[in-house]
C-alpha cells in the first residue's frame, strides 16, 4: 500500500524534478491510498494557481486510488502523532492513515524526512 502526501502529488502534476520519484507508486492503482486531507490540499494548491477546471482534473486522477475519509479513530491517532512526532495537522492525519493501513508515504516534505514507513526524497 502507498500513499503519495500532497507535496508528491503536486510535484507528480507539475511535472517537477522529482516526477519520476513518484510515478511508480502512483501507477500501481490497486496499492494507492489518498487520505481525504491531500484530496484537500492539492484541490486547493491548483485551484490557485492553475484554476478550477485543472484543480477538478487533478481530483479526478487521484480518485482513481482509494480515497479514506477522516474517522474519530484516525482523529486520536492523527493528534498522538502530531505531538509525537512533532508534525503539523495535515501530515500528522497522512501519518496515521498510513500506520494505520500499513501503508509508505511517498513524499518530498522534509517534515517526514526520516520517520518510520516513508520514502522521502528532498526536493531538487
Amino acid at each position: 500500500m502507498n500513499i503519495i502526501d500532497s507535496s508528491g502529488w503536486l510535484e507528480y502534476f507539475a511535472d517537477g524534478p522529482n516526477a519520476e520519484h513518484f510515478q511508480r507508486p502512483l501507477k500501481d492503482i490497486a496499492s494507492l491510498i489518498v487520505p481525504v486531507i491531500t484530496i484537500y490540499e492539492v484541490f486547493k494548491v491548483v485551484l490557485r494557481e492553475s484554476g478550477e477546471n485543472e484543480a477538478l482534473q487533478a481530483v479526478a486522477a487521484m480518485l482513481k486510488g482509494t480515497v479514506v475519509d477522516m474517522t474519530v479513530n484516525l482523529a486520536i491517532s492523527a493528534s498522538k502523532l502530531s505531538l509525537q512526532h512533532k508534525l503539523p495537522m495535515a501530515d500528522s492525519i497522512i501519518f496515521a492513515t498510513a500506520q494505520a493501513l500499513d501503508a509508505t508515504i511517498w513524499t518530498q516534505d522534509s517534515d517526514f524526512k526520516n520517520k518510520p514507513g516513508v520514502k522521502y526524497f528532498s526536493k531538487k
